[in-house]
């Protein structure tokens, strides 16, 4: 099954790690509050765009990579 994975990493350690199956992304991604879309879109990444790109059943590979220099932390959103 082919998921949309959500990974944070703090330096070379992984934080935290999330699969959403694609067949529900449409579904999950009407739950995230707007604020939360708001902030993710702010950081360069569109929840709208993601799942578009999602609904392609030849794309696979990352979609967004998004670094926090201050915190140290990196966020990797992918099909895979």
């Amino acid at each position: 099954m082919t998921n949309l994975v959500v990974r944070v990493t703090k330096g070379t350690e992984p934080r935290t790690t999330i699969r959403i199956p694609l067949g529900i992304l449409r579904i999950a991604s009407s739950l995230v509050p707007k604020s939360a879309a708001a902030a993710l879109k702010e950081d360069g990444v569109d929840l709208e765009e993601i799942v578009r790109l999602s609904e392609n059943p030849d794309f696979r590979g990352e979609i967004a990579a998004v670094e926090d220099h201050v915190k140290g932390e990196k966020t990797v959103v992918s099909v895979e």
